[in-house]
């Protein structure tokens, strides 16, 4: 085995061998001249052509923009993106069940301070993912249906933050257009009179 050489100011070097700069367009003789390494003309001759984004296709229309577009406020690739998308923070009552005690008051806040949402100035709902075993004051701005069933049957509370949805509308019953029937008379009408004869058909006769 070799000794490990002490380490002094004079016998401090690299960790590993420095490689020289390539010093390009010095002249033919430097072997980098005249093209500097980049070939002939084309994009890659010219600068910032290893700068690409992700996704270019040598300036023809890359196929993100080829291919349809899926429209809605909530699609991925919506386009146009308008301002009716709409975004909320997910939390499961599994969550709830591990990070708050029996009792406790669960807000955006406190969300945040047990790192389970990251934003409070994002809408949060509340999802049924889990058991929740303890009465919990929970307010959110959404909550699924099984989520408040299971919050309120634990002996907990749940209060919307921007007020209850409306409940769903009955559909309102089509009205169908009756036939119209013959109009039948009363059986207490009197029967109709006939016209008497004017006296000049009289004499006619």
């Amino acid at each position: 085995m070799t000794e490990i050489e002490e380490l002094n100011l004079h016998s401090l070097k690299p960790a590993q061998r420095r490689k020289a700069r390539k010093r390009v367009g010095r002249g033919l003789g430097s072997g980098k001249g005249r093209y500097s390494g980049r070939g002939l003309k084309g994009q890659k001759a010219r600068s910032g052509s290893h700068k690409m984004p992700a996704g270019f296709e040598g300036g023809q229309m890359p196929i993100d923009m080829r291919l349809g577009k899926l429209r809605g406020n909530t699609s991925a690739d919506a386009m146009p993106i308008g301002p009716f998308r709409t975004y909320s923070q997910p939390v499961n009552l599994r969550d709830l069940e591990e990070r708050f005690e029996a009792g406790a008051e669960v807000t955006p806040e406190t969300l945040k301070e047990r790192r389970l949402i990251r934003k409070v100035s994002v809408d949060v709902k509340v999802l049924g993912v889990g058991e929740l075993t303890k009465a919990l004051s929970v307010s959110a701005h959404g909550f699924s249906k099984t989520a408040k069933e299971k919050i309120e049957a634990a002996g907990g509370s749940v209060t919307w933050l921007r007020g209850a949805p409306a409940d769903a509308v009955a559909p309102r019953k089509s009205k169908k257009r009756r036939k119209p029937t013959a109009v039948e008379e009363p059986e207490d009408a009197a029967p109709a009179v006939e016209p008497e004869p004017s006296s000049e058909t009289a004499e006619e006769d």
